[in-house]
């Protein structure tokens, strides 16, 4: 037999015998949620934005997000953040519907993620008017909401990104905020079963009535996830002991591999008066449109 044929029937024998080859798992979403602390109307001295600005455009470069929901976003803080991490893009309006008060900016990291389409809402009974309120309540609130597309898998989610109404009174507006959210997702999203990740500030604790709404249909990710670390409360006031859990992180169609609060400072100085909250979720099916 010639000499090429011997080498070929000797490949073709090693390949059969060979296992074959393993497809290699998806690589995880990494999903953060990060109160900012407005610019607009404080006087937070030492915690003043510029003071802390690059800290916490440290605190999302170590954690590296591929999608990140953030709450009391000014235009400015945005901007910040995008010109000293260039990776990513933020987009959203703000809850008059412009760019001059506080935002639900969603950050994206545009060399791993496409965004499909994107939109928002008002928690109010006409969620659809920008800067709509309702329910006696000082301030309009909004949802900021993207349908993402993996570059690589082309696997698609969606993520809302909310910030309830904060005064002790305002518990009841807060449910009713709750199931405007989630009639809205599911006028959005449809007879999709793509998976689903919410993140915000929900300005109340999980004995909450908006927190039992909530659970009805998601699943919190700190409940279930493998791993969890840090603290469960997310409010410290710049003061780096937290006492409420109110920074939430649901999900639907995924499979939580990890949790955590994170709680880095340069020495006692604090990114935000919220600890943000970062999750690592599997994609638990196929890829899907």
């Amino acid at each position: 037999m010639p000499r090429t044929l011997i080498l070929a029937a000797a490949f073709a024998a090693t390949l059969l015998t060979q296992p074959a080859f393993a497809v290699s798992a998806p690589t995880p979403l990494r999903v953060m949620s990060f109160n900012t602390r407005t610019t607009l109307g404080t006087h937070d001295g030492p915690e003043q934005w510029p003071n802390r600005r690059d800290l916490f455009v440290q605190t999302i470069a170590a954690a590296h997000p591929d999608v990140m929901g953030t709450q009391e976003l000014t235009q400015i803080q945005g901007d910040y953040v995008v010109q000293r991490l260039p990776e990513y893009r933020w987009f959203g309006l703000d809850r008059r519907g412009g760019h001059s008060d506080e935002h639900m900016g969603v950050f994206y990291r545009r060399d791993r993620l496409r965004l499909v389409r994107s939109g928002n809402f008002w928690l109010s009974n006409t969620p659809d008017v920008p800067g709509s309120n309702s329910w006696h309540t000082p301030f309009p609130r909004m949802a900021t909401w993207g349908l993402f597309e993996e570059k690589a898998g082309r696997r698609r989610f969606y993520l809302f990104d909310t910030h309830l109404f904060y005064r002790e009174e305002d518990e009841p507006a807060r449910a009713k905020g709750v199931r405007v959210l989630l009639g809205q997702m599911a006028k959005i999203m449809g007879n999709s079963r793509l998976p689903v990740v919410v993140t915000g500030d929900f300005n109340t604790v999980p004995t909450s009535e908006a927190y039992k709404l909530m659970a009805e249909r998601l699943t919190d990710v700190r409940t279930v996830a493998a791993e969890v670390r840090g603290p469960g409360e997310t409010f410290h006031n710049f003061t780096g002991k937290a006492d409420k859990r109110i920074d939430w992180m649901f999900e639907k169609g995924f499979a939580p591999l990890s949790f955590a609060t994170i709680t880095d400072n340069r020495e006692g100085l604090y990114p935000s008066d919220h600890f943000p909250i970062f999750a690592t979720l599997q994609w638990s099916g196929p890829a899907g449109r």
